[in-house]
């Protein structure tokens, strides 16, 4: 075997010198040692000479000298192994051979022979190429340029190889550098030295043996007066930090950290005083400040990588930084003025506190932060806090002048480089209020409060340091406002405090933590109350000041816990209070600022800014139903619309600064700013439109229609509906709706055919300006993601009033023609092409007929489920007749089962559809065929038909007899109610047995007795003038008066169909259709009586009530269809408060109403009723509310949907009764508990639809399954103790403002 011969080293050098003065250029341009590594590994590659290298040869001889024979023999193994069979190719047996060879002894002796005589070549040319390098002057001072200038520029990160680098060092040089860095040693060796030092790979000299002496000589000259040695060990430090990984620069770090420790121990060092200030310029300073500098810019990078390291080496960092920043100097050893202590030093060059802020970042390190902060270095929190009380205390006693020249200086590019005593102990101040601000986000940052401070008897509580922060913003003044300078205001007291605040409020913990207390929310209102009373509020309570504390607000009122600490106060249930709770003083001071030009800051630029935030705060108040019920007598609803008249005006639109405006030149744009701050008023207005109650007061300011054109241009863009409030547009949209004026609001601004066209789109064909790259997928859902947004708007849409108004005596077009490209404009369009196909040219006209009208029958499908919708469609356009007529064109002769019916998708979804618009029924009293085919021989077994009546099967079987069994428990209950002497009691003794029959026997209060308890029940509480809300009204009218008169076509339908569903519960005769007419047209005649001529463009207020009486139709099945009893119960009925709630007819442009009330067409039901229920939903059951909003999904309309046609088709007749039974009897605040009982009751499947994004369809066209009055009894009464007064005093105010 042949082995390397010593003799062969000589010659080795001269091949491997020859070697790389050959690729010396390729080398020496690579851009880095990677890159370096990469040429030598391809030079076979790129090389053509390289073959000829006589180092190459050499290795190749070698290598067949020692394994060529092996080599040989493998192959001819191989070979012979393969003489049979299938050869499996070249590059299979040299891979096999190959791996043979690696895998011998012969092998591996062989690369030990080589890496031994490489090593001894290496090291020698290494050691020769030092002192080669040291003898030569000029070539040493050009590498050092070289170094310095490619040091700036590199940016390699910390895991850089050095092992390119390995051969200029050796180890036995580090020795020699120790010792020649001795402080005994010339100065000249020295320096000689350091510049070897900073040319050596820094992972050799870390890692060598005599690291930690080296370090103290390193430290040691860091000291040295001559600032050439204090460079060269800062370049060699910063050399460090940007080429070795952690492990080794937390050596670098730790020694010098512990050197500045020592330097401010030192007596003997020259440290500035606080008295004498920093001059920048001083060269001891500037030494000094390069040393902090440095530390600071590792402490910034470090935390980037430090993860990827062990646990221990971050400790250490961390360690010693606390450590450093945490010395102080005793101040009872000091004679002369005070010392700066590190942390001065530390804040000059980082006065933001950027570190601690990257620290506290990752989870990693915020844990030994935190750790070590509470164990061993509390005492800098300590120093922080003590900085900001001093600082704040000095603000007090000092003139804001003063105050602002020392705030101003800081950041000024044009200051010069002293820095005084004061700007250093605001520097310190500052740094001191971006530590706290950033401990106070965590929980355990949190949990070092309070603190102890010196000379100060209490301790600082995490409120304590929460109400100086707000202090701060009224007692620090900003910088001036047209200042050029954007630098000065970042580091103003009142900025860093706004962003510390801001922070803390966007996480909610945190504000409720911090900021949700009574004490801090009182200090940011003390300088509005002094401003109230005319006083002095603060030494600079400025415009800005204010602007600040209500951002603030806004911001803690967007909480939950906030809110209702600015509502209620801290006593929510205590009925004195020592003062207003937040919200009504932040609601005068608003209406002031509105209302009362020259009150406040009389002649302020700043003024609408002002106004726009303390609206801003307001706006999170009024966007709920409880903070809108505290704000009611405030009126701001009208302070701000006259706001908006005022700046709307053309005469009016003067220059006006709106947030965030501070250009000199706000002159020239004035007409731009006026222009914001209309939309900012019109913005605040729109928030109105949240709740049920807001959307009346909008309504009446007449600004409704501009609020929605705004809602609807922002919609438009996609852009956010509210500034400040991420309010979903569904919401709105379905709050709107829900009025008659509303949805023809949303239709003059154009959202309507907007919604139709992005639907048409969807559905039909894309955009003309959408560019088609690949063919659309064929949907597998009629109602797949490009439609559903679409589909769920125009469900929220088309509520009943939405549909008077949207569709009310309006034909369908049924042209002869339609062009392809025709896209609608309107719902009626929608109904005309994606429903009532009833021709070729519609079908035709579609491009995707069977995936277009089943969406439409789907629509259909929801629309439906309002009755009074549904009698509209069946009035106006015969949509049933429409259906079954394509059911009938759907027979085949060629079918033998379900009568010949072709089984399509349109078939299924017509006949669904079909049914659920002519039965009428409960969850256990009608039966509706699913949309979807079962599996097996006969996927659809529900029966189709083509003309009515229904097929048996979709009706479930009521027992003729079952009421008529109860009626004698009833009688029992009846016997119970002795009329007292005392009416009083006697009404409260049939409350309480009432409410005890329900509980225990449910089921007996039905049948026909149920209606006589009701109808003497009714009688004595109107014998009692205290339970009469509405006055008696003397009705003379005989049958033969109002034989003649006339129902519409949609009450007659709706006779129809009430006296059909009394028939099938078996409580109705023939000839009810008639008695329940007659009863229908006294009912109007009467009312008529109480009503006032309204003049209105709405279709809702032209004549009666545009819908059915439902309630009217209820009380007729109840009486077993006795008309005489029916028309007198519902004229004492009418006297009573629950009158005006569950017979929504009766308040139809009534007198009783407010004029403004009457003509905006809102009934109370909407705005008190389902107001309610929104503000009860939110506290009882969270997340049902939630899941409302989530879904862009109003509460109340659902609500109102239920109580307006009295829950038929949601409940079982049963519990029809029992709800109308339990409302009469015990009050119409009940209307409400049950629709929260109802929501408590579904919060599963609410929960669950509102994942799947259909909650809207699911509310309106499922019914209550499972839901039982008598169930939620207890609940509904536990509901009564708390919100009973609330709730009756809201209902009572229905006739406030009446004449």
């Amino acid at each position: 075997m042949a082995r390397v011969c010593p003799g062969d080293e000589a010659r080795l050098q001269a091949m491997v010198r020859q070697l790389f003065q050959s690729v010396k250029e390729r080398i020496t341009g690579a851009p880095s040692l990677e890159c370096a590594e990469e040429v030598l590994l391809r030079l076979e590659e790129t090389d053509d000479n390289f073959h000829n290298y006589e180092f190459v040869k050499y290795l190749r001889r070698h290598i067949c000298d020692t394994l060529g024979s092996m080599i040989e023999e493998e192959m001819e193994k191989c070979t012979s192994d393969q003489g049979q069979g299938e050869e499996p190719g070249y590059d299979t047996v040299v891979q096999h051979v190959t791996k043979r060879i690696q895998d011998s002894r012969e092998y591996r002796d062989m690369m030990h022979s080589l890496k031994n005589v490489m090593t001894a070549v290496v090291e020698y040319m290494s050691s020769r190429f030092e002192e080669e390098e040291i003898r030569c002057p000029e070539r040493r001072e050009k590498i050092h340029r070289e170094q310095s200038s490619s040091y700036c520029s590199d940016n390699r990160s910390d895991s850089d190889s050095s092992f390119n680098q390995s051969y200029k060092f050796c180890p036995g040089k580090l020795q020699l550098i120790v010792d020649q860095l001795d402080p005994r040693q010339p100065k000249k060796v020295r320096y000689e030295v350091l510049q070897t030092l900073c040319s050596a790979p820094p992972s050799d000299v870390l890692n060598c043996e005599n690291w930690s002496l080296l370090c103290e000589r390193l430290m040691a000259s860091l000291s040295d007066p001559d600032p050439v040695f204090s460079d060269r060990i800062l370049k060699f430090s910063a050399q460090t930090f940007t080429l070795l990984p952690l492990h080794m620069t937390k050596e670098i770090y730790t020694s010098l950290a512990k050197y500045l420790e020592l330097y401010f121990l030192s007596r003997e060092n020259h440290i500035p005083t606080l008295s004498a200030g920093v001059d920048v310029t001083n060269p001891t300073v500037t030494r000094l400040l390069k040393k902090v500098r440095l530390l600071s810019e590792y402490q910034k990078e470090a935390p980037s990588f430090w993860i990827r390291h062990p646990e221990k080496y971050m400790e250490e960092i961390v360690e010693s930084t606390l450590s450093l920043l945490s010395f102080k100097h005793d101040p009872s050893h000091l004679v002369s003025p005070k010392i700066l202590d590190p942390i001065y030093f530390f804040a000059l060059v980082d006065t933001k506190a950027v570190w601690f802020k990257k620290w506290m970042h990752a989870y990693y390190s915020r844990t030994t932060v935190l750790k070590l902060l509470e164990k061993k270095y509390k005492s800098l929190i300590t120093a922080a806090v003590q900085q900001c009380v001093q600082y704040l205390e000095l603000c007090e006693t000092m003139k804001a002048d003063e105050i602002l020249g020392r705030s101003r200086h800081c950041g000024d590019k044009q200051k010069t480089l002293h820095y005084t005593g004061q700007e250093l102990q605001y520097v310190y101040f500052i740094h001191s209020l971006c530590l706290l601000g950033r401990l106070l986000i965590y929980t355990q940052g949190r949990k070092l409060f309070p603190v102890k401070l010196k000379n100060r008897k209490d301790s600082v509580s995490l409120t304590d340091l929460l109400v100086l922060f707000t202090q701060l913003i009224y007692y620090s003044p900003s910088c001036p406002k047209m200042t050029s300078n954007v630098y000065s205001e970042d580091y103003s007291p009142a900025s860093v405090v706004m962003e510390i605040l801001q922070i803390l409020c966007d996480q909610e913990e945190c504000a409720v933590e911090c900021l949700c207390s009574s004490t801090v929310i009182g200090t940011l209102l003390q300088p509005i109350h002094s401003l109230m009373r005319g006083t002095e509020a603060a030494p600079d309570c400025s415009e800005r000041a204010l602007i600040h504390a209500a951002d603030v607000l806004a911001r803690i009122a967007s909480v939950e816990e906030g809110l209702a600490l600015l509502l209620y106060g801290e006593n929510m249930n205590s009925s004195k209070e020592e003062s207003p709770p937040g919200a009504h003083v932040i609601a005068q001071f608003t209406k002031k600022l509105l209302d009362e030009e020259n009150s406040v800051f009389p002649g302020s630029a700043l003024r609408p800014e002002v106004q726009g935030a303390f609206v801003s705060v307001c706006c999170q108040m009024y966007g709920t139903c409880e903070g809108l019920q505290a704000l009611l007598p405030y009126n701001l609803h009208e302070s701000i619309a006259q706001a908006w008249k005022k700046t709307s005006l053309p005469s009016k639109r003067i220059p006006s600064p709106v947030l965030g405006s501070y250009s000199v030149s706000s002159v020239s744009q004035g007409p731009r700013n006026a222009t914001a701050w209309e939309e900012n008023l019109l913005d605040d207005l729109l928030n109105f439109a949240a709740t049920p109650k807001g959307l009346q007061l909008l309504q009446r300011t007449g600004v409704m229609n501009e609020c929605v054109a705004l809602m609807s241009s922002r919609c438009a863009r996609n852009a956010q509906v509210s500034r400040r409030r991420k309010v979903d547009y569904g919401v709105l949209i379905t709050q709107v709706a829900s009025t008659a004026a509303g949805a023809v609001a949303l239709q003059d601004s154009g959202f309507v055919s907007a919604l139709v066209a992005a639907l048409w789109c969807a559905l039909e064909c894309g955009g003309d300006e959408a560019r088609v790259t690949h063919p659309r997928s064929t949907p597998v859902d009629p109602i797949d993601r490009s439609s559903q947004k679409a589909f769920l708007a125009l469900a929220s849409l088309l509520s009943s009033p939405a549909a008077c108004e949207l569709l009310g005596l309006r034909e369908l077009p049924s042209r002869a023609e339609y062009s392809l490209r025709e896209v609608p404009a309107s719902v009626t369009d929608i109904i005309d092409r994606l429903i009532v196909l009833n021709s070729e040219a519609k079908i035709h006209s579609l491009f995707n007929y069977e995936q277009s009208h089943i969406f439409g029958l789907r629509l259909l499908s929801v629309m439906c489920c309002d009755l009074d919708t549904l009698l509209l469609l069946e009035t106006q356009y015969q949509v049933s007749r429409v259906l079954l007529r394509a059911q009938e064109d759907n027979i085949s002769d060629a079918c033998t089962s379900h009568r010949g019916f072709i089984i399509d998708g349109l078939s299924v979804e017509r006949n669904h559809v079909l049914v659920r618009m002519n039965l009428i029924g409960g969850p256990s009293e009608r039966t509706l065929p699913p949309r979807t085919l079962e599996e097996g021989d006969n996927p659809y077994p529900w029966p189709m038909f083509s003309s009515y009546p229904l097929p048996h099967c979709y009706l479930s079987k009521v027992s003729r007899n079952s009421g008529i069994k109860r009626d004698g428990d009833l009688g029992k209950l009846l016997s119970c109610f002795t009329v007292s002497d005392k009416q009083t009691e006697w009404i409260e003794n049939c409350r309480r047995q009432f409410c005890k029959t329900m509980k225990a026997k449910h089921d007996i209060i039905s049948g026909g007795a149920l209606g006589e308890l009701l109808e003497k029940f009714v009688l004595h509480l109107t014998e009692n003038p205290s339970e009469c809300y509405f006055p008696s009204v003397e009705y003379t009218a005989t049958d033969a008066d109002v034989k003649n008169e006339s129902l519409s076509s949609l009450q007659q339908l709706g006779v129809r169909m009430a006296v059909r569903y009394g028939k099938f519960l078996h409580l109705l005769e023939d000839g009810a259709e008639n008695d329940l007419a007659l009863v229908l047209k006294h009912c109007e005649r009467f009312l008529k009586q109480q009503q006032v001529p309204v003049k209105s463009s709405l279709l809702c207020l032209q004549g009666a009530h545009a819908g059915h009486d439902w309630f009217a139709s209820s009380v007729f099945l109840l009486m077993s269809g006795d008309r005489e009893k029916t028309l007198r119960f519902l004229q004492r009925f009418s006297r009573l408060l629950a009158s005006a709630f569950l017979w929504l007819p009766r308040l139809h442009a009534s007198r009783y109403l407010p004029a403004d009330t009457v003509e905006s067409g809102i009934h109370p039901t909407y705005f008190c009723s389902a107001h309610c229920a929104e503000m009860l939903l939110k506290t009882e059951v969270p997340l049902v509310f939630s899941a409302f909003h989530m879904s862009g999904f109003a509460p109340s309309q659902i609500c109102l949907q239920w109580i307006t046609q009295c829950f038929w088709n949601y409940l079982d007749w049963i519990e029809i009764c029992h709800y109308i039974a339990t409302c009469i009897f015990l009050g119409p605040d009940y209307q409400v508990y049950v629709c929260i009982a109802i929501f408590k009751h579904l919060q599963q499947e609410i929960l669950h639809h509102t994942q799947t994004q259909d909650l809207q369809v699911f509310l309106k066209e499922e019914a209550l399954r499972g839901f039982r009055v008598s169930d939620y009894f207890e609940y509904m009464e536990m509901l009564e103790q708390n919100y009973r007064p609330a709730l009756l005093r809201d209902m009572r105010n229905i006739r406030a403002q009446a004449t």
